[in-house]
């Protein structure tokens, strides 16, 4: 039996089903990015101001904001309902992901750098300022969705994420 049969959660509902822009036009497969541009510079500081709780809260409003992209995509685009996550999404970060390896030689990220490599990435969009609440906010809320990941029979065959390795 595939896993992924239409009346798997990883099928129909699939964010990366043709209808996605992940699907023909794989926002995730853009050429190189400057692992400098999603690396936090020394010397800059976090966004300190608000607890995690509310940082997630405001992080959740983010996740679904197609307004950060240039593209028409939010992160709900490719990871509704935890879509769009390979395995490695359930490590603690600083962890390995594909997609940053390919397109930045990147080994390891952080949540923080993986939020700044989608906003790049799939989004088309600028990162976001490293001090700035918004950055701060999606990392938090990156890190609750995490806290709900499980790794699924769809995740490696997930085709928006990269080849694994």
């Amino acid at each position: 039996k595939n896993p992924c049969a239409a009346k798997n959660r990883c099928a129909a509902k699939n964010p990366c089903a043709a209808k996605n822009p992940c699907a023909a036009k794989n926002p995730c497969a853009a050429a190189g990015v400057d692992a400098a541009m999603v690396t936090r510079p020394k010397g800059t500081k976090p966004y300190a101001g608000s607890s995690q709780a509310a940082l997630a809260k405001d992080g959740e409003v983010l996740w679904h904001d197609t307004k950060l992209s240039t593209n028409g995509m939010s992160c709900n685009t490719c990871h509704q309902g935890n879509n769009a996550f390979n395995a490695t999404f359930a490590k603690p970060y600083p962890h390995y992901v594909a997609m940053a390896d390919e397109q930045s030689k990147l080994k390891r990220v952080t949540a923080e750098q993986m939020v700044q490599f989608c906003m790049v990435v799939p989004m088309a969009a600028k990162p976001f300022p490293w001090d700035s609440r918004q950055l701060a906010a999606l990392t938090a809320y990156t890190l609750q969705v995490q806290r709900t990941f499980k790794p699924g029979p769809c995740a490696a065959k997930n085709p928006c994420a990269a080849a694994r390795k």
